[in-house]
């Protein structure tokens, strides 16, 4: 059975010592603003394997939207890429369609496609929620997947947010909740403090170090992956930090570098098109914008 042979597979390719998940956040548009294919998304996988290190994993924000997974996930398999699944949380008609595209995916094609999911982004950030309602869409999500067979405890669910969301005490409930915390931090934007790109690696490793403290507090044991992260190349200075192609090319050499040697990370972005800022790593025909080598 391919699906089986798949998750096999990539099992093998994860296995070692300072082996994680390493890849990017995607969008599910073009530049025109219209849904992706799943040609679109295989040459999106495709982009990535070429690129030094030979990436294949992605971050995607939502599982309805765009219809997101019912193209993305048959790509992923045709390019042996893997997907860190979005179910996006906000409203409740919302939330049960992208369940239900969730399930329609793993139903048709297992798990061997699937890095982890992730149940809502950056919504404690936004307020839009609240940590008790947000971890029972946890809790719910978790068990939805759990009547699917092939499913075991190795899927994961967890939640992605700012460092400054994960690190107030009203969210602990969760962290509970989580097997999995996803942390975003962006010292380009933490305008209130000293942030030239020379202070990048600090800010960043503090941001990841202050969640580790509070998540080894509240469920030892549960690991904190780098969600977002990343450097502009062009967009408006916020304090110090200057955007440019020179500091986001410093940026990755010093914070992805080492980030994907130290745990599961997905950088910020692949392309972003005309976005301002534009944190994209590949321009609009797919070349890198600088050297992504570690």
């Amino acid at each position: 059975m391919k699906t089986a042979a798949y998750a096999l597979a990539l099992a093998a390719s994860i296995t070692g010592t300072n082996a994680y998940w390493k890849g990017f956040n995607v969008q599910a548009t073009m530049a025109n603003g219209a849904c992706k294919t799943q040609a679109d998304w295989e040459k999106d996988f495709n982009t990535m394997k070429a690129l030094p290190s030979g990436f294949s994993s992605m971050r995607v924000y939502a599982s309805s939207d765009c219809n997101t997974l019912a193209n993305a996930v048959p790509a992923a398999i045709a390019t042996g890429g893997q997907i860190l699944a979005g179910v996006w949380t906000e409203d409740n008609a919302h939330f049960e369609r992208e369940k239900a595209a969730l399930l329609a995916a793993v139903q048709q094609h297992g798990f061997g496609w699937m890095v982890a999911v992730t149940v809502g982004s950056e919504d404690l950030y936004r307020g839009d929620t609240n940590a008790n309602t947000l971890a029972q869409q946890i809790y719910d999500v978790r068990g939805m997947l759990s009547t699917v067979p092939g499913y075991s405890t190795s899927v994961q669910v967890g939640h992605v947010d700012t460092w400054t969301a994960w690190v107030k005490s009203e969210n602990n409930a969760v962290i509970t909740a989580c097997d999995f915390v996803g942390t975003d931090g962006y010292p380009y934007f933490q305008n209130t403090q000293s942030n030239p790109i020379d202070q990048g690696y600090n800010l960043f490793w503090d941001s990841v170090q202050n969640v580790r403290n509070v998540v080894n507090a509240v469920k030892p044991g549960a690991w904190v992956w780098v969600t977002e992260t990343g450097w502009p190349t062009t967009g408006p200075t916020e304090n110090q930090a200057v955007p440019s192609v020179a500091n986001a090319q410093l940026y990755w050499n010093t914070v992805a570098c080492s980030a994907f040697n130290n745990g599961h990370t997905f950088w910020y972005s692949l392309q972003d098109f005309s976005a301002s800022p534009s944190f994209g790593v590949v321009d609009a025909n797919y070349n890198p914008i600088y050297n992504l080598a570690c």
